[in-house]
């Protein structure tokens, strides 16, 4: 930016809130008097008055009101006898008469109201009266627009750190850009602040500022933000956009090794190596390990990312690591200083003797050994119950008994590595005949059933199993002491009257377990409810529809009735003047019973399947 056009913009910056005499460009000023001055925000209603407040009692009949524009008065509005008459033109519709007829109220006030009127007052006979009309908007939150692309700090011109934007504001607001709450002032070949504005067709200003700086290291987590200061009719007033920061780019000074995880490390743990620089953006790296036999240095293969991840990581992966950089833009080759990774490690625990055995009532020493690059803790467990049964290398059991045989566990572990442990099982065997845990049991089963009998037994030497029942039997052993049978039979008479016997035997001797097989009693089914309400319900309708038909036969006539004049149906004796009705049916004799009179009375032996109802009740 040009000298001339420098000063022309600070100029601009600290007279922005200054107020023209004609308002417009293009209008000449006024001469004196000095016109009263009155301020008003965009869209809201302007009030002219006509002479000072001494007038103000006074009843204005005779007023005519211009516009001054380029030394012309154009007339817009007169006042005779008290009443406002508008001029035809651009202020037709938005003036009217206001009080006494000495004051004009302006609506809806646009930037382009900003101008002088003159008011000439005949009775009562004033001087002429100027108002300058000054027009106010508060411009809109301003947007900031950080460079995305970034900074070189090694270049020569200045770069464009952001552009700040201030939208529909009247006047031109002042514009402040600040970088970590400091305002920022133009400065030769550092700090150039570029500002251009765009006139609407409403009249208000949009305010464009772009700031370019030349940047350091230093500037790269740097806070920038502008500040739009402004005027209203209620004094000054400032907005601010929000803080950004732009990318700085600047070579690498050094370079060195990180590991994750920090802290000590042990075999099996997810290792990364990375290289850092304190340059931006990263350059390329290769990371490079000494070989311990040879002491040659080797390039690792790292992942797409320039990362070399050990997964897991082992004893062999320990050793000096070393990173070189190389900076595509300077063309130079850094290198760091080689660091040591250790990775911890407990391994080839063993325990002596490997296969541990003894009689009943003798002593027993088990030893654990491991191998490890820190100093090793050992513990004994049982490993059934989880039982801490000693610490050291050695575990010694003396007088053992039957019970003391089983799996043992030695856990070898480094204290000063949390997690760091390795353990071995190693089963101790009691020489003695097979124990099973029951002698008998019992199996409730049904017949004709396809059924599993299972049966275990531990020892030492281990036990084989075997059955007394010809079927398919499957072993499997669950330690080196302990054997399981299972043996899929079908559950017959001749089973449930027998039952089963698996036997257990090892050289020491056998021992024997009987499954009693018990047959599982139904339980009778009971009757369903639904079914028997459903029974209820036709019994009710089919005894409904016999005395709805009854009665039809009754009404009509066509029922013999026992009363004088009408003949009487022939009876058993000892159903002698009672009204029955025969129906015939293919029921069965016990279903019969349901139907049968409320006498109780039985059928005669030739009745078959004929039924009477008591049609008295």
């Amino acid at each position: 930016m040009g000298l001339p056009r420098l000063v022309c913009a600070f100029f601009l910056a600290a007279c922005c809130c200054c107020r023209r005499v004609t308002g417009v460009p293009g209008e000449d000023k006024q001469p004196t008097p000095t016109p009263d001055v009155v301020e008003v925000e965009v869209g809201h209603t302007a009030y002219l008055k006509c002479g000072p407040p001494q007038h103000s009692s006074v009843n204005f009949s005779h007023v005519d009101w211009f516009l001054i524009h380029k030394e012309r008065q154009i007339p817009i509005f007169r006042v005779r006898q008290g009443r406002g008459q508008n001029e035809p033109g651009e202020y037709e519709h938005r003036l009217s008469l206001e009080g006494p007829g000495d004051a004009l109220s302006l609506s809806q006030v646009t930037p382009h109201d900003e101008r002088v009127f003159l008011c000439k007052s005949k009775r009562p006979r004033l001087q002429d009266h100027y108002i300058e009309l000054q027009v106010y908007k508060a411009p809109e939150e301003p947007t900031i627009q950080a460079n995305a692309v970034g900074i070189h700090v090694d270049r020569q011109e200045l770069g464009e750190v952001a552009t700040c934007v201030g939208r529909n504001g009247y006047p031109i607001p002042q514009v402040i850009w600040y970088k970590n709450g400091r305002p920022l002032q133009e400065e030769e070949n550092r700090v150039q602040i570029q500002s251009s504005q765009i006139v609407e067709s409403s009249g208000l200003y949009t305010l464009q500022s772009v700031l370019k700086a030349q940047l350091v290291k230093e500037d790269k987590d740097a806070q920038f933000y502008c500040e739009l200061n402004y005027r209203l009719p209620s004094g000054n007033h400032m907005k601010e956009s929000k803080e950004v920061t732009v990318p700085v780019f600047y070579p690498a000074e050094k370079v060195w090794v990180e590991v994750e995880p920090e802290g000590l490390l042990k075999e099996g743990d997810h290792v990364k190596i990375r290289c850092l620089t304190d340059g931006n953006p990263q350059p390329d790296f290769t990371i490079n390990k000494q070989n311990p036999n040879t002491g040659e240095i080797e390039e690792e293969t790292t992942d797409e990312n320039g990362i070399l991840v050990l997964e897991p990581a082992q004893r062999q992966h320990s050793g000096l690591y070393q990173c070189q950089s190389l900076d595509l833009e300077t063309m130079i080759t850094l290198s760091s200083d080689s660091q040591e990774l250790l990775v911890n490690y407990v391994s080839d625990i063993r325990v002596n003797p490997a296969a541990p055995e003894a009689q009943e009532g003798d002593s027993l020493t088990l030893t654990c050994e491991a191998e490890s690059n820190q100093d090793l803790e050992f513990e004994w467990l049982r490993d059934k119950t989880g039982q801490l049964l000693g610490k050291g290398p050695d575990l010694q059991l003396n007088n053992v008994k039957r019970e003391a045989g089983g799996q043992y566990l030695c856990m070898a572990s480094v204290p000063s590595v949390p997690g760091l442990n390795r353990t071995q099982l190693v089963s101790v065997g009691i020489f003695g005949s097979p124990w099973m845990a029951l002698k008998e049991k019992k199996v409730w089963v049904q017949e004709n059933a396809v059924l599993n009998l299972s049966c275990e037994a531990s020892g030492h030497p281990r036990p084989t199993i075997s059955w007394n029942v010809n079927a398919s039997a499957t072993e499997w052993n669950p330690d080196p002491q302990t054997a399981v049978s299972t043996l899929n039979v079908l559950v017959t008479p001749e089973l449930l009257e027998t039952g089963a016997e698996c036997t257990a035997s090892n050289s020491e001797g056998s021992n024997t377990t009987t499954i009693i097989l018990k047959l599982e009693k139904k339980l009778p089914q009971p009757e369903s409810k639904g079914v028997v309400i459903v029974a209820v319900i036709v019994c009710i309708l089919v005894l409904a529809v016999l005395g709805a038909t009854l009665y039809f036969f009754y009404k009509k006539g066509k029922l013999p009735c026992g009363r004088s004049g009408k003949q009487e149906i022939t009876l058993p004796p000892t159903r002698k003047s009672e009204f029955v009705v025969e129906v015939k049916s293919d029921k069965l004799p016990e279903e019969m019973a349901l139907l049968q009179g409320s006498t109780g009375d039985k059928r005669a032996p030739g009745d078959q399947g004929e039924k009477y109802i008591d049609l008295r009740h």
